[in-house]
């Protein structure tokens, strides 16, 4: 019999109450752990550093959306950690901002206790996770951005190869290490990267399509 799969967590939430309801509802859970549970703070951060969660479940906006980059920074430290927004109200614009950081679970403020663990599982297997109320949204972006698509068919394997780097946030010496190319080699790419796509530069490129690496979960990388 092959042994459960325990998908450990981290509750960076302000509300305390909110906390204390999620931590007992979750130990009841035999295949979740909440390995952490404070409010945001820098001394909050380095402990979700130290104990390297799968999960991390926010209940504010203020951190994925602050000039830190939250999310971006939280993923470079902690590869392959996931984010999961809760509590949240069934504002559009939110959401979309918030998927276009990085956050691949939103579950609104009327959720259930059971749908909350469910989003967890959810996140914590590769799938991402969105009211149905708000999902229009997401066609409605891809569908009026046609370019995106187009874009896909006029870079080469190598170039796509590269992008999926950039997306990462690797300097050019980075990607160059990582693909054993010279580091003019990489800029030469970057270059014709950019001019194919009509970006002004990488950070640009990476904002239009980011939502590629997302594995056609349409969470698309939006503008807000």
């Amino acid at each position: 019999m092959e042994s459960q799969t325990i998908v450990e967590v981290f509750l960076l939430a302000e509300n305390r109450l909110l906390r204390e309801a999620l931590i007992r509802i979750l130990t009841k859970k035999n295949d979740l752990r909440v390995v952490g549970a404070a409010a945001y703070s820098q001394a909050a951060l380095e402990q979700l550093k130290a104990t390297r969660p799968n999960i991390v479940l926010l209940d504010s906006i203020g951190p994925v959306f602050s000039e830190a980059r939250f999310v971006a920074s939280l993923q470079a430290a902690i590869p392959g950690v996931r984010v999961a927004m809760i509590d949240m109200e069934p504002d559009q614009q939110t959401f979309l901002r918030a998927v276009r950081e990085g956050v691949v679970g939103y579950v609104l403020k009327d959720a259930s206790a059971t749908e909350v663990a469910a989003t967890i599982r959810a996140v914590s297997a590769g799938e991402a996770v969105c009211p149905p109320s708000l999902s229009m949204s997401l066609f409605n972006l891809v569908k009026s951005h046609p370019f995106l698509a187009a874009t896909r068919r006029i870079l080469s394997r190598r170039e796509e190869e590269l992008l999926a780097l950039l997306r990462e946030r690797l300097t050019n010496k980075e990607i160059a290490a990582r693909l054993n190319l010279s580091e003019q080699t990489v800029k030469n790419h970057v270059h014709r990267i950019l001019r194919k796509v009509g970006a002004s530069d990488r950070l640009a490129v990476v904002d239009r399509h980011k939502w590629e690496g997302l594995d056609g979960r349409a969470a698309g990388q939006l503008s807000s």
